[in-house]
């Protein structure tokens, strides 16, 4: 009996190492597919120099489109089609100005960006003394000096934060509700402190919300030079006004679309696998670490996998999402469409965090399906991908996440500069390294043939 209990488990022992061999040599034949025959880099550079730009409701936006479905139909796609749904139409209007007034008629320039979905302030614009405060809890303390006046919020990234994602986390509550927390309090206007950490004075745009309580005024970043320098000058007890102009405002809602291609699945054609990222950017840049390097990832593994003659079990849908940056409204159509079909989907992962080295991915979903995925590591490794780490996803995903209860996941390349590009001037092709760039998609790819293997 002992003899036969061995026997049975040796095996299962082989049986098991032999999937493994056969998973390290499949993904070595990804591996020497990207990094030898990618298309991605090109695919980024034609993105971002010959449409640039691409804010939702743009001519731009449309051009992307077109270019995302035929390079997904030539990529491999076997069923590809454009997913409506209203966007946003939010435009800058012009050139934003901001020049502070100094004692004795001295002037400075200040290098800002209107807020995305901010409200302008029209040709006549807005000139207010400021008044710094480097938090919420110092609004408070100051209400009774914010009539009238601008505020200016010198929140900084905190160099703490390893993972620099957090320090965003932290920040970015200043840009979302500064605005509508100091019109409260009777404020004419807001400037924040770019959602960065670089050493650069490239002001950072990016999305802030109202609160309908309260009145709507102008909000805008500044670069963190000129942040530096402005919060010095208050800080020294210098009597300093602001002239701004921005001519930002919102036209009717258009119509968008989510680009999806699809390699069928051939044992379970009715469930789903997503990969995507979004297609659309600021204005202000070609975005192309925000997000075209997770476009043209997303695209690379459709072309290796149809070009090492990979017939997935599921369904693998490879999604350019619609209005990421300042809506959501892609991501919410495309959950909205899936709860309405009745889809079963097996797993989303998006790559939404630049080109920049691999490693590993975050996850959210059960601790049996983290273990299961962190039990693929070894197999990551070696492309750089295998850091597993619970929590993850992405802003496009996440509402099918809450609604289907898709496990979820995102690409996490190394983060230190990103934020150095993120909503910035600076966010162009030439930032984007291709080795890098690459080795995003080979790890992806290699994850999302496990989960199509295996499941979760």
């Amino acid at each position: 009996m002992k003899g036969k209990l061995f026997l049975i488990g040796s095996l299962f022992l082989v049986s098991g190492l032999s999937a493994q061999t056969a998973d390290e040599a499949f993904i070595r034949k990804i591996a020497d597919e990207v990094l030898i025959n990618s298309k991605a880099y090109e695919n980024l550079r034609t993105l971002t120099k010959t449409i640039g730009g691409r804010l939702a409701g743009s001519p731009q936006m449309y051009k992307a489109e077109d270019w995302g479905y035929n390079l997904l139909q030539q990529s491999g796609s076997q069923h590809t089609f454009k997913q409506e749904c209203m966007v946003p139409h939010w435009v800058r209007g012009g050139k934003d100005q901001a020049t502070a007034l100094l004692p004795g008629r001295s002037k400075k320039e200040l290098d800002i960006l209107a807020l995305g979905n901010s409200q302008g302030t029209g040709e006549k614009g807005v000139t207010a003394p400021v008044v710094l405060v480097n938090s919420f809890e110092e609004l408070e303390q100051k209400k009774d000096q914010v009539a009238g006046r601008i505020v200016f919020y010198n929140y900084h990234f905190n160099p703490t934060f390893v993972r620099t994602f957090q320090a965003y986390g932290d920040a970015v509550k200043y840009r979302g509700m500064g605005a509508s927390a100091a019109a409260k309090y009777g404020a004419v206007a807001v400037i924040i402190r770019s959602m960065s950490h670089s050493t650069d004075n490239n002001p950072h745009t990016g999305a802030m919300h109202y609160d309908s309580a309260y009145k709507k005024i102008p909000a805008v970043a500044v670069g963190l030079k000129d942040a530096d320098w402005l919060a010095s000058a208050l800080s020294g007890g210098k009597d300093i006004s602001v002239s701004l102009k921005t001519m930002a405002h919102f036209l009717p809602d258009v119509k968008g679309h989510n680009i999806i291609g699809e390699l069928k699945g051939t044992q379970f054609p009715d469930e789903y696998i997503t990969i995507g990222g979004h297609l659309d950017s600021w204005d202000v840049n070609e975005g192309a670490q925000d997000d075209g390097a997770g476009i043209v990832q997303t695209i690379e593994v459709l072309r290796t996998l149809k070009a090492l003659g990979y017939q997935p079990k599921h369904t693998i849908r490879f999604v350019l999402f619609a209005n990421e940056e300042n809506g959501t409204r892609g991501g919410n159509a495309y959950a909205d469409e899936a709860a309405k079909n009745n889809e079963k989907h097996l797993f989303a992962l998006e790559t939404d965090a630049g080109g920049f080295t691999p490693r590993g991915f975050g996850f959210t979903g059960s601790e049996e399906q983290l273990k299961k995925m962190k039990s693929w590591a070894p197999l990551l490794e070696p492309y750089g991908g295998g850091e597993i780490s619970a929590g993850g996803g992405g802003t496009d995903i996440g509402p099918i996440h809450q609604k289907l209860k898709t496990p979820m996941g995102e690409l996490l390349p190394d983060s230190q500069r990103y934020f150095d590009l993120h909503h910035a001037r600076n966010d162009v092709f030439e930032a984007v390294n291709k080795r890098e760039l690459e080795l995003g998609a080979v790890n992806i790819a290699a994850l999302i043939y496990l989960v199509d293997q295996y499941g979760l």
